[in-house]
């Protein structure tokens, strides 16, 4: 049995597969009305900070060879979707900080007040479609509230079924100290909401921030997990639950 395992990655390791997109990763950003000019610099800057962190330097750049492709995208309403970064082979340091600097450098464009969640789970979808070579392809979708305009979060997961993407979200709590309680209220119905009408596939999860400050941390935990998680036997097909 266990010359046969041998046998099976040493010829895994020798096919083209090994050369590919070890992982696709689809991060979209919540800038609707709900999120103002400080939380939209903290979302930012809070993701380019995290891809820095060492932990998470260390899991993107573990195989040059199959790199990490990275795209941001930005959305609001089911007609505002704005690609911040497009997708990009994460090989090197540089790579890192040069994804960083964008991110720190972007300025937020003007966006409607709605909260599209299902159009941003198609939109997000749409851009993985385009990197069939990747063993594994995720959408990470950050939000601070609910849908209210647009497809259901519902319709568009049921529609994505047997795309053979994972969606994960992070939901962002109220950060005003004197909603008191009531901060974790909010997150907890929030994060309820993502698992039953957002998350989609194996291993699927939700990441919780309390509040735009704890962005930064809250992205970084959640991109260990996905990235640490990624084993060889997710190279191969698998099935939507």
């Amino acid at each position: 049995m266990i010359v046969r395992a041998l046998a099976f990655l040493t010829c895994l390791a020798a096919t083209p597969l090994a050369a590919q997109c070890r992982q696709a990763l689809a991060l979209g950003l919540d800038v609707s009305g709900s999120v103002d000019s400080r939380e939209y610099r903290l979302q930012l800057d809070g993701l380019a900070a995290a891809l820095l962190r060492p932990e998470v330097q260390d899991l993107i750049l573990s195989d040059p060879g199959s790199p990490v492709r990275l795209a941001v995208f930005e959305w609001s309403e089911s007609s505002f979707q704005r690609v911040l970064i497009d997708w990009t082979a994460l090989r090197s340091d540089s790579d890192l900080q040069a994804i960083a600097g964008r991110l720190r450098s972007t300025r937020r464009s003007s966006a409607p007040q709605g909260t599209a969640v299902g159009a941003a789970m198609q939109f997000g979808a749409g851009l993985l479609a385009g990197q069939p070579d990747c063993w594994k392809r995720t959408l990470d979708l950050s939000g601070d509230g609910k849908h209210n305009v647009g497809p259901h979060p519902r319709a568009a997961k049921s529609a994505l079924r047997g795309a053979g993407i994972t969606i994960n979200g992070l939901v962002i709590g109220a950060d005003d100290p004197g909603n008191g309680d009531a901060r974790f209220v909010q997150i907890g119905e929030l994060s309820a909401y993502y698992n039953a009408w957002v998350i989609l596939g194996p291993g699927a999860f939700v990441e919780t921030a309390l509040g735009f400050e704890a962005y930064e941390d809250a992205m970084a935990r959640k991109l260990t997990r996905e990235l640490d998680a990624l084993v060889l036997s997710q190279a191969l097909p698998a099935t939507d639950q």
